[in-house]
């Protein structure tokens, strides 16, 4: 607390009584309540202008300099895809670059050249259609150039997972999984 500083830098000088029941005392207490909020706010404002450690005014205030917002909702999440989105600029039309941008989107999406303008999108990390897929395809879109055949992959259960797995059906019948349910199932590390 500036109150507690003050005091103690003035204390040497001799010259001030700064005792509490004083003027003095009471000017210094002044002095130091607002160097505590100005020094609030000065923390806010630097930890709000950084992407690492902003947490909502900030994250805020750059997702406006973008026509979509990332569809991330966590406060880390939005600072990767923010960061991701900050980094494009004529030198981003590497397969490495591509994917470090695509993070944009809010999860984590893989690019694959497919040859003849072709690209494929992988979203590794999720099973199925990632929710909020309508609003990540048209960053993901709005990303990559405009010339390249975008085709997005959704990971699903596969027959060979669940054979590997020694999945049966009285197994997904106990587990009591619909089709959509069942599809959607990470089998169990081998």
């Amino acid at each position: 607390m500036y109150q507690q500083y003050l005091r103690r830098l003035l204390k040497p000088l001799g010259v001030y009584d700064l005792s509490q029941d004083t003027i003095n005392g009471a000017e210094i207490d002044a002095l130091g309540a607002a160097l505590d909020r100005l020094e609030a706010q000065i923390e806010y404002a630097e930890r709000e202008s950084l992407i690492a450690t902003a947490e909502g005014e900030g994250l805020d205030r750059r997702e406006e300099l973008f026509a979509r917002r990332p569809a991330a909702t966590g406060v880390q999440e939005r600072r990767e895809a923010l960061a991701a989105l900050l980094q494009i600029d004529g030198d981003s039309l590497t397969p490495e670059a591509i994917n470090r941008t695509l993070q944009g989107c809010g999860i984590l999406a893989w690019a694959k050249e497919m040859g003849q303008g072709r690209l494929q999108i992988r979203f590794p990390e999720v099973a199925g259609v990632p929710e909020e897929f309508d609003q990540m395809e048209k960053t993901i879109l709005d990303i990559l150039p405009c010339h390249l055949e975008v085709e997005f992959y959704f990971r699903y259960l596969t027959w060979g997972e669940c054979e590997a797995a020694g999945y049966t059906w009285a197994d997904v019948e106990a587990a009591e999984h619909t089709w959509e349910s069942f599809q959607l199932a990470v089998p169990p590390e081998t």
